[in-house]
């Protein structure tokens, strides 16, 4: 399917239909399999003091607002006229307080920031675990998305993708990407943190996995180092880890809210192995212990050595 396909096929989506002009523009140049797709890859700005925020005490949206205002506000990292995706985690058909997706009311002040700033366009997606449709009405997001005017878009479909090259991959050497993310000038990742029976822990990195048509690869072929080496490909502008509710066991999609603390917590981070290595503290576990940290580490994506950090905390 080639993009003008996409974009015809993603309007006679029943229910998101009027979501989705615009996504990519017709007539744009195929990406070329055999070369590696540039992707924006922002580091801090250099005005903001502080290689990670941590926020506790407030509802989703607040704790955002804070966390970002210690940062600059959203203007550091979004321009006028650009086009944002902001992927959040919506992998499973549970409401929020189960604690399997990212919270919604996080994701909408998000959204409304990002045009806040200027954004031309602002899309959410992801290649969900559960049924696509339910998984964006039942987790709250799409309609949290559309509150903010943002653009929710599918992500089911193979056609949707375009094969790039993971030139520093060690497991993986190319992966199907989703056309927002190839197509787009700011990435925001916001996934959730919780429990994963098989990458211990889903926090940013992880959270990448919904960009990719074939992760079942991921999981054949040592789903830690495919997670790290996806990384040395792809790294967000913004990272943003849910922690409001946190699914402690059980993971990724939980069977009760019994599986589930309330944590009220938010880490910021443009470094996702900063992110995760504070997110794995925050749930009580060494960030040595979950091993794809330390691949990307070795890689050079990011540093986890927290106590060389400047962290700017945040109680509300």
């Amino acid at each position: 399917m080639n993009r003008r396909s996409f974009l015809r096929n993603s309007l006679a989506l029943p229910a998101m239909a009027g979501a989705l002009p615009g996504i990519l523009r017709a007539g744009s140049p195929i990406p070329n399999p055999d070369s590696p797709i540039p992707i924006p890859q922002s580091p801090i700005p250099a005005a903001s003091p502080y290689h990670l925020v941590a926020v506790k005490g407030g509802e989703p949206d607040v704790m955002f607002t804070k966390g970002i205002e210690a940062l600059g506000g959203m203007s550091m990292f979004v321009k006028k006229g650009q086009k944002v995706v902001v992927k959040p985690n919506i992998g499973w058909d549970v409401p929020p307080e189960r604690a399997g997706n990212t919270n919604p009311k996080l994701v909408e002040e998000i959204v409304k920031q990002c045009y806040q700033a200027g954004a031309k366009e602002v899309y959410v997606f992801d290649n969900t675990c559960d049924n696509w449709e339910r998984c964006y009405r039942n987790s709250g997001i799409e309609r949290a998305v559309k509150n903010a005017n943002g653009k929710i878009a599918p992500g089911n479909s193979s056609g949707y993708y375009q094969e790039v090259k993971i030139p520093n991959g060690q497991s993986l050497k190319d992966a199907k990407v989703h056309e927002l993310l190839l197509g787009a000038d700011v990435v925001i990742n916001v996934p959730i943190l919780k429990d994963h029976g098989g990458a211990r822990l889903t926090m940013s990195m992880k959270n990448l996995m919904g960009v990719v048509w074939d992760r079942r690869y991921w999981h054949r072929n040592d789903l830690h180092q495919c997670i790290a080496d996806f990384a040395t490909y792809h790294k967000p502008t913004l990272n943003v880890l849910d922690a409001y509710y946190v699914m402690k066991q059980n993971g990724p999609r939980g069977v009760s809210v019994d599986d589930v603390v309330q944590m009220k917590s938010l880490l910021i981070s443009t470094d996702m192995v900063a992110i995760d290595a504070a997110g794995a503290k925050l749930l009580g576990f060494d960030p040595a212990d979950v091993r794809y940290i330390g691949l990307a580490e070795a890689a050079k994506v990011g540093r986890s050595d927290l106590s060389a950090m400047n962290i700017k905390r945040i109680s509300i």
